[in-house]
């Protein structure tokens, strides 16, 4: 059973890597591309007004950039880190290193969960804002719709900060079973080496996906 079961695990961890790769590519895009239609300013906790004389949205204060920026810091980091351990993966797999994996999957699922709360919170609190600046809307994402004072574009504020705050938690959630996965792995480990052997399991498939090539004589 376990001869089976650690390969299919050795997969799963590969395919959540690629999925964090993504979020991370994804979430750190989505949040450059929602400063940029701000001049660069960073959105999150920030507040805006309606101003009747050019019937447009106008913001009154923005977040330091750097909130963004880290943000956007921790989305790339993962997505390197992910993509990284998937070419270690290509070729080896030792236990040692799975303590290793733990660790950083401690120091991703921290700074995945602060930017989570940071981007929903913000986001929350700007949409307060803007809803309270226009009471006949309806909801934050409406604001979309309407002129915003020049040189911002809100056309797209709301759906890039919320698609941000969707691929950061999602890239949590792969965090958390790449934590499971890794913990059976070591759980099993020593086990999985003695079971192995007496089913006469192959060693060719615990061999690195991609085999190095053999050195010359």
């Amino acid at each position: 059973m376990l001869a089976m079961a650690m390969p299919w695990l050795f997969v799963l961890e590969l395919v959540m890597y690629a999925g964090c790769f993504v979020c991370g590519i994804i979430a750190a895009a989505l949040l450059t591309i929602t400063q940029g239609h701000f001049s660069g300013q960073c959105l999150l906790y920030g507040s805006v007004h309606y101003n009747t004389s050019t019937q447009s949205l106008d913001p009154d204060t923005f977040s330091s950039p750097s909130l963004c920026y880290f943000i956007a810091a921790i989305s790339i980091s993962v997505a390197v880190c992910c993509f990284s351990f998937i070419l270690y993966w290509a070729y080896s797999k030792e236990t040692l290193w799975l303590n290793v994996t733990l660790g950083v999957c401690g120091v991703f699922l921290f700074f995945l969960l602060v930017s989570g709360c940071i981007l929903r919170v913000g986001r929350d609190r700007l949409c307060l804002s803007v809803l309270q600046s226009m009471p006949l809307l309806d909801s934050c994402e409406q604001a979309e719709n309407e002129t915003w004072a020049y040189p911002y574009s809100g056309s797209q504020f709301y759906t890039g900060l919320h698609n941000t705050e969707k691929s950061v938690w999602v890239n949590f959630f792969f965090w958390v079973v790449i934590v499971a996965v890794v913990t059976v792995q070591r759980r099993w480990g020593s086990e999985f080496r003695v079971v192995g052997e007496d089913a006469d399991w192959s060693s060719s498939e615990t061999e690195p996906f991609f085999h190095r090539p053999s050195r010359p004589q």
